[in-house]
């Protein structure tokens, strides 16, 4: 019996799980830091050398806070309702490559790994099923609370996040056109002289902004709006339950900016055109790709925490309005000029 294959993917499931979770901690001192320097602050900076174990004094902290549960709470829920939210994020993750396949032998054996944990054919229909699996936690988590603010706030955040996935799937549906297929890792190669974004500009500036809203960050964090929800779906929470739907927010950060890179940006790959100067780039080492994999998401990264330093939280029947009204009927225009410049060309 081979057990390689087992190996292999256990070892890629430590991997990913490793890699978000020291992503998500350390992109909490990143927005930290980078506010900071946009206001002309200096941060945090005294647990550990420039405040590089400061996400782990976090951590232990919120370990050993207080966990509360309110009088009335639905227990079950309660407690189910933040590690659904962690769970989502971090399986959406699970089919987007980072990198060429890597080969290696075994005992003479040739091995192929895919730098994703599952190559799936209709992987854009899976990151869109689970991000919509993502309301559960947080609606759920304002229902069992037993407390209006948190039953308000989660309503909010289904009413929300449904409004903008509907502009998000369709934002995607024009690279899907142009690339004839919805798996993850041939959008990627199809990528090598144009990323996708030149191609659908107006799909990709669709796509980063209903990701913002999706992820419930400014200017659409109205779930958790401080002025009339206190803190929204997560008011009753402590301690480590907190810290899972703050795991889970900035992890579906940098899912939906892997998935950004992915679709849009070229993913792993850098622009190259053979017989130009930049042929060099078509075939670079293998651990380029990872690299460029890593800093074009913290670039994306760097979108969010900029938008949360510049702009000021929208009204609710504003962003609803958004939604509906602006970011729908664009995304329906580019899904309709996208097949018929498809259509054309295939004449």
């Amino acid at each position: 019996m081979d057990v390689m294959p087992l190996v292999i993917n256990l070892v890629k499931a430590v991997a990913l799980m490793g890699a978000l979770l020291t992503g998500f901690a350390y992109a909490t001192l990143f927005e930290r830091r980078v506010i900071a320097r946009m206001q002309a602050r200096l941060g945090p900076n005294r647990a550990g050398p420039s405040g590089l174990l400061l996400p782990l004094a976090d951590g232990i902290k919120l370990v050993f806070k207080e966990n509360v549960v309110p009088d009335g709470a639905d227990r079950r829920v309660f407690f189910l309702a933040p590690a659904l939210s962690v769970v989502v994020a971090i399986v959406t993750f699970a089919v987007i490559p980072v990198a060429e396949p890597l080969t290696f032998a075994w005992r003479g054996v040739s091995h192929t790994v895919p730098m994703q944990m599952a190559e799936i054919n209709v992987a854009v229909l899976y990151v869109l099923g689970m991000s919509s699996l993502a309301v559960y936690g947080i609606a759920l988590a304002g229902w069992a609370s037993n407390n209006k603010y948190a039953l308000l706030g989660g309503m909010r955040s289904a009413a929300q996040m449904i409004s903008y996935e509907l502009a998000m799937g369709l934002s995607l549906v024009g690279v899907v056109m142009l690339a004839g297929t919805l798996s993850l890792k041939e959008i990627v190669d199809q990528q090598q002289l144009w990323p996708f974004v030149v191609l659908q500009p107006l799909g990709f500036l669709i796509f980063a902004v209903t990701a913002v809203a999706e992820t419930h960050r400014a200017p659409f964090d109205l779930p958790e709006a401080e002025q009339e929800l206190v803190a929204g779906y997560h008011t009753e929470y402590t301690g480590m339950r907190f810290a899972l739907f703050f795991m889970a927010e900035y992890i579906a950060m940098i899912t939906v900016s892997a998935i950004a890179v992915s679709v849009f940006w070229g993913g792993y790959r850098l622009p190259c055109a053979p017989g130009t100067p930049l042929a060099f780039l078509c075939d670079p080492p293998w651990i380029v790709g990872p690299v460029v994999f890593t800093l074009k998401v913290m670039a994306g990264l760097f979108v969010f925490v900029w938008l949360r330093a510049t702009l000021p939280r929208l009204r609710y029947d504003r962003l609803m309005d958004l939604g509906w009204k602006v970011l729908l009927p664009l995304a329906l225009l580019n899904v309709a000029v996208t097949a018929v410049l498809v259509a054309w060309r295939l004449q």
